[in-house]
């Protein structure tokens, strides 16, 4: 019982964590109106506070997944629950645990029962009598009283005892948590310590009878088969959260990957998908290794029950079993020794001991926890067991079909879940109200300007999106010398098809102002098994042989699925040479229209120097301002995948150059696996620094090439991780900017969408097509937090499902920025991603930092392009 996580348990007892009045279990403070709270300059807070709100764009309502709860208002006492085990429980069984202790064992000291977090921390509005605050219990789950199965001796062994000691650790008085809401306390250890307590509280009830993993639980209520032996549940996520003068639970849908419960044999051959011979089970019998490595990695931590009777439950075992692994031959081939002496198979003993005959004694056993050997026909899955391991690629399509929902159909389901939370059943939380109803605001688009020689040269995007009609680039760029590398076959990709597809490219360049200097590049037919950095040298040799230059872009047309064919395609042009490639799918590529290709000339011209479109100055005034040159930075960290062991982090940094913040370079490095904090970010920011000065001095022949401030978005960083980035990455920019003798003024934003706040129009005239609220729609009221300064934004138009706003927090402010400033800026950023005509749902120097293509290939250099960043080395200073 160490670490932390979801609760787990059953009981029944007096309420637990009680507030008064009406509201639900956890009462209500009294909002302090829709002004800002009174605080006072002995109020520390991490980040900026909060002085004003905004105020600018359209006035609306918008319904939000949050409920407001209340407060308790007598003592909480916190106890450390700790079990002197040499390993770590599951959080499961450390819940049943506690439940068996406290109704079955001790109901006469845990009445009003505790409520438990399945790890470590375990609260009450009572205090323990226990002797100096500690005491240390004997709780047995129960008596299995079952005969082992080969591989350990057939004993009878009485129940197993687990020693619980609960320690109290702290007294928690709520009044804290009250004075925080009101803006009259610092968010320190006691406010957090309380907002936990209220989170076991919640998630005491579901939790209980649910499968749960870490805030959510997950039920069979609403469920998918999606074959392979998965099925996908409906699940529902909870989380007690601070907001101005009140404490809110926020709700949300979640999606859970499960395993099918019923016979493990019928799960395996699921997961092979070919057919329903158990035979391909059997390594005698044609099995691979490696095939059965894969179920092994697949099946591994199950919990199976075994029943070795023909009829009842006799030999059915009481406890699960959890699959180690699998046997390496079938049953009829395992021997072990006996303790009498002698040897028997594992076929053999289940026939002599359970008088039943395998009926398939050729497959594979599966090797439990106490290292018994059971064939997997005679092993059932129990039902609500979570799948934590990775989904596998190609069940992708179907998690997302499960878990996308229409803004209505989603709070409808929110609403259903309700039922499940139990709130108005629940011992530990009572009936809350309605969705809140917060007050919003949709900001003004920015204009768009685009080239000179345009018929519509400017553009206001409506709902987050526009169109090239009428349009050209704002700096088109030039194609000086082009190949094409077609790695479709000949027969499925004709050299018609070819002239077509460089025929509607032609088209789309000359409609967008790209200046095309080369009308016939020269075509090649490659094979897609040889070595693609070969394919695309040598065509780079043949068109500098044949036309006297080498080429500056390189088009490749590739078959489905070929990721290893783009992966070397990109390497080879933003790591090896620094040509900008162009990759294109055959199927789309045959007999598409105009707006295919003009969507790829989105793409191609930033690659080869060129500007797509710029924001108007008088639409953002902040980063346009002459006399103060601004250059917006973006960062991120990208982890390796969950269980990928020995693979390192790597960091990006993204900045502008240019004054209209429409080019950006980028810079990645490689740190410590797993690690968030950027390591290498003074050398990456004086980089950039270096760039924004040369470009503005040598290319825009600007008289002040310095650059007076400095806005730096920071993207996946936790709330815990806020104090980090100020103590650890604040002081390197500092330190690069010193280096490189400016002084700017430095604003910190956090922009983070790893979150489950929704909101969903009130009325239908303020939705967008897709039923969600309009791009533009910003929230920095009612459900922000209670002293700093942050604000939610969906800037994007919806597409399919909910729209997920994207949860500003501003953590340092040197530029004085108001929030109207602030949320305008942010807004405005997202309108200039280069790749597309729509706005995207952050920043975009945050945003493309989502689609490097080199964050896990094999050679990963410091600098890279992807299809918005341009390698430093590419822009002619």
């Amino acid at each position: 019982m160490a670490g932390r996580g979801g609760p787990r348990g059953r009981g029944r007892g007096a309420p637990a964590l009680r507030g008064r009045g009406g509201g639900p279990s956890i009462g209500s403070v009294p909002s302090s109106g829709p002004g800002i709270p009174n605080q006072g300059d002995h109020i520390a807070t991490v980040g900026v506070k909060r002085s004003a709100f905004g105020s600018s764009g359209r006035a609306i309502e918008v319904f939000t997944n949050h409920y407001e709860v209340s407060i308790p208002q007598g003592m909480i006492y916190h106890y450390d629950a700790i079990s002197p085990s040499e390993h770590t429980l599951p959080a499961r069984l450390n819940m049943e645990l506690i439940v068996k202790l406290q109704e079955r064992d001790h109901p006469e000291i845990f009445t009003p029962r505790g409520v438990y977090d399945g790890r470590k921390n375990m609260f009450s509005v009572k205090r323990f009598p226990f002797e100096n605050d500690t005491r240390t219990f004997d709780v047995t789950l129960s008596d299995p009283n079952v005969q082992d199965s080969p591989g350990r001796a057939a004993v009878g062994r009485g129940p197993k005892i687990y020693k619980i000691k609960l320690t109290k650790v702290a007294e928690i008085n709520p009044e804290v948590l009250s004075r925080f809401l009101e803006g009259s306390q610092s968010h320190d250890n006691t406010v957090l310590t309380a907002i936990t307590a209220l989170n076991v509280v919640v998630r005491m009830e579901p939790t209980k009878n649910y499968p749960f993993n870490v805030r959510s639980f997950f039920t069979p209520r609403e469920q998918k088969d999606i074959g392979g032996g998965l099925v996908l549940w409906r699940g529902y996520f909870q989380s007690v959260r601070p907001a101005i003068g009140k404490m809110l639970i926020n709700i949300d849908i979640s999606t859970g990957t499960m395993y099918k419960e019923g016979p493990l044999l019928n799960i395996c051959l699921e997961f092979f998908n070919r057919g329903n011979d158990p035979n391909i089970l059997a390594p005698a019998r044609g099995l691979p290794e490696r095939e059965r490595l894969r179920l092994q990695r697949f099946i591994s931590g199950v919990r199976v029950m075994t029943n070795a009777a023909n009829q009842g439950q006799q030999g059915r075992t009481r406890t699960p079993r959890v699959v180690k692994k699998l046997s390496s031959a079938g049953a009829n081939s395992l021997s072990f020794t006996m303790r009498e002496g002698g040897t028997m198979t594992v076929a053999q003993y289940f026939a002599r001991t359970y008088n039943r005959p395998l009926q398939h004694p050729a497959i594979l056993c599966v090797e439990v926890g106490n290292g018994a050997l059971i064939p997997i026909e005679l092993c059932t899955v129990v039902p609500g067991q979570i799948m934590r391991k990775q989904v596998p690629p190609e069940k992708t399509k179907d998690v997302l079909e499960f878990a996308t929902k229409k803004p209505a159909d989603r709070l409808a389901s929110i609403r259903n879940g309700l039922g499940v939370l139990s709130y108005g059943q629940s011992e530990y939380v009572r009936d809350t109200g309605g969705p809140l109803s917060v007050n919003a605001r949709v900001l003004n688009p920015p204009t768009l300007k685009y080239g000179q020689n345009s018929k519509q040269p400017t553009i206001v995007p409506r709902d987050g999106a526009w169109n090239m009609i009428d349009k050209k680039f704002f700096q088109p760029a030039t194609i000086k010398a082009w190949v094409v590398v077609v790695y479709e076959r000949q027969n499925r990709f004709r050299d018609e098809n070819a002239k077509d597809m460089i025929a509607g490219l032609l088209e789309a360049c000359a409609a967008v102002g790209i200046v095309v200097q080369d009308k016939q590049p020269l075509v090649f037919w490659e094979n897609a098994q040889g070595t693609i950095a070969d394919h695309l040298r040598k065509a780079g040799l043949a068109c500098n042989q044949k036309k006297g230059v080498f080429p500056n872009l390189i088009v490749a047309v590739l078959p489905e699925q070929a990721t290893d064919i783009y992966t070397a395609i990109k390497h080879f042009g933003d790591v090896s040479t620094g040509v900008a490639t162009q990759c294109l799918k055959s199927q789309k590529c045959t007999r598409a229209k105009q707006q295919y290709y003009a969507n790829v000339c989105l793409k191609i011209n930033v690659k080869l120097g060129g500007i797509n479109t710029i924001p108007d100055a008088r639409s953002v005034s902040i980063l346009t301002d002459p006399h103060n040159p601004t250059i917006v930075m973006g960062a991120d960290v990208i982890h390796p995948a969950a269980h990928s062991e020995g693979r390192p982090s790597f960091t990006s940094l993204v900045a502008n150059v240019d004054s209209d913040t429409a080019k950006y370079i980028a810079d990645c490095r490689v740190q410590t696996s797993r690690q968030e904090m950027i390591d290498d970010l003074e050398d990456m920011a004086t980089h950039m620094i270096d760039m924004y000065i040369n470009y503005r001095r040598n290319v825009e022949k600007k008289p002040n090439p310095q650059p007076k401030r400095i806005i730096f978005y920071r993207d996946g960083v936790s709330e815990g991780q806020f104090r980090q980035v100020l103590e650890h990455e604040l002081p390197q920019i500092k330190k690069a900017c010193a280096k490189m003798k400016v002084d700017p003024k430095i604003t910190v934003i956090v922009v983070g969408k790893r979150h489950h706040v929704r909101f969903f129009p009130k009325r239908p005239d303020e939705a967008d097509r897709s039923g969600n609220c309009r791009a533009g729609t910003v929230i920095d009221r009612d459900i922000v937090h209670p002293l700093e300064m942050d604000f939610y934004l969906q800037s994007h138009g919806g597409l399919l499902g909910t729209s997920r706003p994207a949860h500003y927090n501003v953590l340092y402010d040197d530029n004085r920025l108001t929030a109207d400033g602030i949320q305008q800026l942010s807004f405005a950023l997202c309108h200039v991603y280069a790749r597309s005509t729509r706005s995207v749902s952050i920043p975009a120097p945050v945003y493309c930092m989502y689609f490097h293509p080199f964050l896990y290939s094999d050679q990963v250099h410091s600098a890279f392009r992807c299809g918005y960043c341009l390698l430093p080395s590419q822009e002619p200073l």
